[in-house]
């Protein structure tokens, strides 16, 4: 066999094999998160706007920033924009462009990349529990078990009243005080299924439970109690010559 035809038939099973692909699991897409379609809920004839209060507070945003660079105030606009309206709509990116003076696009790139951006509405209280291993190691499948039970929804899912949405995340952050459940912006860390019951009563009350540890420690300081930094600090010029 000649070099041409040894080399025509050696490309020949490359590209068959490259068309086959090396996965055989089938391949499973989803538009949830780029693709926007109108609804009654959100298209661009919705209006929205700063209130006063919240305009003013957009353009010492936007005052943190070089002229040039005011595009930099895209997050934190959409973060205001966000607690305002409860969830960032088509028409609240539209608008934050427009403050901006940027393409639509830059504002909907953001948008889609970051998991803080609600692009569906939420729930008055938006539940986040962490799901990762040092919150499931400390019992966060009882957490979910728990307000899955007692509020009568699963995980992605929304209460009928409005009042609850509840959805997984990895990693809040607070893993020594695991397992941890977010509600808007306020953390609640040491979580038992009984104190988490207690949580979401409150909110339902319209109260404003406590956030932070469920438990008796402060902070994050170990449950155990204190086994080091448990004495006054030393003052200035500890242990240093007095002439110095």
């Amino acid at each position: 066999m000649n070099f041409a035809l040894r080399a025509f038939r050696s490309n020949s099973i490359w590209n068959r094999s490259m068309s086959r692909g090396f996965s055989t699991s089938s391949m499973k897409f989803s538009d949830h998160v780029f693709t926007h379609r109108n609804s009654d809920i959100n298209n661009p004839n919705i209006k929205f706007s700063f209130t006063p209060e919240n305009l003013k507070v957009a353009k010492e945003i936007i005052a943190k920033y070089p002229e040039n660079y005011k595009k930099a105030a895209t997050i934190p606009l959409l973060h205001l924009a966000q607690k305002q309206n409860g969830w960032t709509s088509l028409s609240v990116m539209n608008y934050v462009a427009n403050i901006l003076e940027i393409p639509a696009m830059r504002v909907y790139e953001v948008a889609t990349f970051y998991t803080m951006f609600n692009r569906d509405p939420v729930g008055k209280y938006f539940l986040q529990v962490c799901g990762t291993t040092p919150c499931q190691l400390c019992g966060s499948d009882k957490i979910f078990e728990t307000v899955e039970k007692h509020l009568g929804i699963k995980v992605g899912e929304t209460t009928s009243d409005k009042l609850f949405t509840l959805v997984e995340v990895e990693c809040a952050g607070a893993c020594v005080n695991a397992p941890v459940m977010a509600v808007n912006d306020d953390y609640f860390e040491d979580l038992t299924p009984e104190s988490t019951i207690k949580i979401l009563d409150e909110l339902k009350d319209g109260k404003s439970p406590k956030p932070g540890p469920q438990g008796s420690r402060n902070t994050c300081e170990p449950a155990s109690g204190l086994t080091s930094l448990n004495s006054e600090p030393y003052g200035p010029g500890f242990m240093v010559r007095s002439d110095l």
